[in-house]
């Protein structure tokens, strides 16, 4: 049996001793350690970094969901599947950028008709 209160032996895993050194006491030993934690940094970042109004931002989404649901209408009446596809993706950027409301009317009318161009319109 190992007798585990020897400063210089220390049983691993196995039950074999190995030697170490105990430098609790040791003068020629000296470590300094830190104990600080650095605080967490978010995750989070902000898009706008201030240089814009809150109107430009605005009017890069309005533009972008005014064509999002151009598409999404067309989209109804000539090839619903790519244009009603492209409706939604450019609804999902409009609403990214700021115009909620044309986004989530893109996406509606563009999903629509894609249930219409899917599963509707083979049948006639």
């Amino acid at each position: 049996m190992v007798d585990l209160k020897k400063k210089d032996t220390k049983v691993n895993s196995n039950g074999q001793d190995f030697y170490r050194k105990d430098i609790t006491n040791d003068p020629e030993y000296r470590e300094e350690t830190a104990a600080e934690i650095a605080a967490p940094v978010p995750v989070i970042r902000n898009r706008d970094n201030g240089n814009s109004s809150s109107g430009t931002k605005t009017n890069a989404g309005t533009g972008m969901g005014y064509a999002a649901i151009a598409l999404s209408i067309l989209s109804l009446f000539v090839m619903p599947i790519l244009f009603g596809a492209v409706g939604i993706v450019l609804g999902f950027m409009a609403r990214r950028r700021g115009a909620e409301g044309l986004g989530a009317w893109a996406i509606g009318i563009g999903a629509i008709s894609l249930v219409i161009g899917i599963f509707i319109l083979p049948f006639f």
